[in-house]
């Protein structure tokens, strides 16, 4: 029986040439009959042909390598959302580089795993530097500031309260604004704290206001968790102002960046996150403005100390002997056990584009969400939410009802011709465009307007 080609080695490269020829085309294929930023015809549709194509998932007798690439990736590809699309702009799903996702098929291939260092040499040198050089990017000044690899912003949000709540146990209190991303209340919830104290955001941030009072109100050690980059609109809290706050009451700081965060590479927009280096801890998410393929989520730290409550043992992992006899440890650098290299992806794309390159990756996706709301407040059959702050532009047709405005995006997923978010903003249900495409052009742009005028603008 033929033994099927391995992805490392020596010979795995040659394995993979062919292969990856074979994937190419279907990816193109793929794109090309799905023709739009979506699939038409909803999920009825779409499950269908999932179906029909695949046919016996799991047949007695293989297909072969080519036939099953050729066939699934195909499908896969003419299936999919695509966020290289300009149309497909609903969520912080970005479009990820090809040097970004080269990288990923050689951290795939090599397979190493980050939880001891005898399965991954130097992907775990590479990973200490990587993130050693990000933290300082977010905590500049200190030679101590460190960060650890996430899945994303929910694993680091939930990290960042598993961090406070050790240093003061089960008593610490969270409060967060009513604009906080979900996962802080759900990492709240795993970590058995109670539910979080919930300070008003009447204009979509946090009241300053409010938070003094519930600090002076709150007893014993508290945890203000602020965000930079909010889900719905993309909108920063006033960091200084919060870090100050926090500093009066003696609180700590956790700062949910993972959006706002890519700011840090551009000097036209990083003074937008000032404060954001006086946080006991900050995640960043760079499968969102830093266009990695997922996943590629950090929790950053000023003091590499702060990371001491997840250090963990395992005898098969970390022995004391082993560590002693100078063997890095890397069970306290994540909570994950089987963990993938995904610094490979970074480290390349950093040295790729360089903080200039990438400055302007986020300059223009910026840019465009400018564009994007003069284009609707020029438009007399459309209402802009506030002019965008990052990339995040909502909008809805003047005098529409909610339940237009959600008919309106389902229309448009249905068809295949476009993919928009829905947030509530003010009592009503806008459309939400999340531009996080650096290839989208004003005609792109133009094009989403033109939908709406053909599916409900009078």
């Amino acid at each position: 029986m033929h033994t099927p080609p391995l992805a490392g080695g020596t010979a795995g490269p040659a394995a993979l040439r062919t292969l990856l020829d074979t994937v190419l085309d279907a990816l193109h294929d793929g794109a090309t009959a799905r023709g739009g930023p979506l699939p038409a015809g909803g999920p009825p549709a779409v499950a269908a042909r999932v179906r029909a194509a695949t046919g016996t998932v799991f047949p007695d007798k293989g297909t072969g390598d080519e036939e099953a690439l050729r066939t699934v990736v195909r499908l896969f590809a003419e299936g999919a959302a695509d966020p290289a699309d300009p149309l497909c702009a609903a969520h912080l799903h970005c479009p990820p580089l090809a040097v970004a996702t080269a990288a990923d098929l050689a951290a795939s291939a090599l397979n190493p795993s980050l939880d001891s260092w005898d399965q991954a040499p130097a992907a775990s040198a590479l990973e200490a530097l990587v993130t050693g050089a990000l933290a300082a990017l977010v905590h500049p000044g200190t030679d101590s500031a460190d960060a650890l690899v996430t899945t994303g912003g929910t694993e680091a949000n939930q990290l960042a309260l598993l961090l406070a709540r050790e240093r003061h146990g089960g008593a610490l209190t969270v409060l967060c604004g009513e604009n906080a991303h979900h996962s802080i209340r759900r990492a709240a919830w795993l970590l058995g704290l109670p539910e979080p104290v919930t300070v008003p955001a009447p204009a979509g941030t946090v009241d300053l206001a409010a938070l003094d009072n519930a600090l002076t109100d709150l007893p014993g050690p508290r945890l203000v968790t602020a965000t930079a980059g909010t889900t719905d609109a993309g909108l920063i809290d006033p960091l200084a102002d919060i870090a100050a706050l926090c500093r009066t009451h003696g609180a700590e700081l956790h700062i949910d960046a993972a959006y706002g965060g890519g700011l840090l590479f551009s000097d036209t927009h990083r003074s937008k996150l000032l404060g954001l280096d006086r946080a006991h801890s900050v995640t960043l998410d760079l499968h969102k403005l830093g266009w990695q393929p997922i996943a590629a989520g950090l929790l950053a730290v000023p003091d590499a100390t702060l990371l001491g409550p997840l250090a963990h043992r395992a005898d098969y992992l970390n022995p004391d002997d082993d560590t002693e006899a100078g063997l890095p440890d890397l069970l306290g650098r994540s909570l994950r056990t089987t963990r993938r290299p995904d610094i490979l992806k970074v480290a390349v794309t950093l040295r790729a584009l360089g903080r200039t390159g990438l400055a302007a990756l986020v300059d223009s996706v910026c840019a465009a969400a400018q564009r994007l709301a003069d284009l609707v407040e020029a438009h007399p059959g459309l209402e802009l939410h506030g002019r965008p702050v990052i990339s995040t532009v909502l909008f809805r047709p003047t005098g529409a009802t909610d339940d237009t405005v959600a008919a309106l995006r389902r229309t448009l997923l249905t068809s295949g011709h476009a993919v928009l978010g829905r947030a509530h903003a003010d009592g009503r249900l806008w459309l939400k465009a999340t531009l996080l495409n650096p290839h989208a052009t004003t005609g792109d742009l133009q094009e989403i307007v033109e939908l709406l005028e053909g599916s409900s603008i009078r």
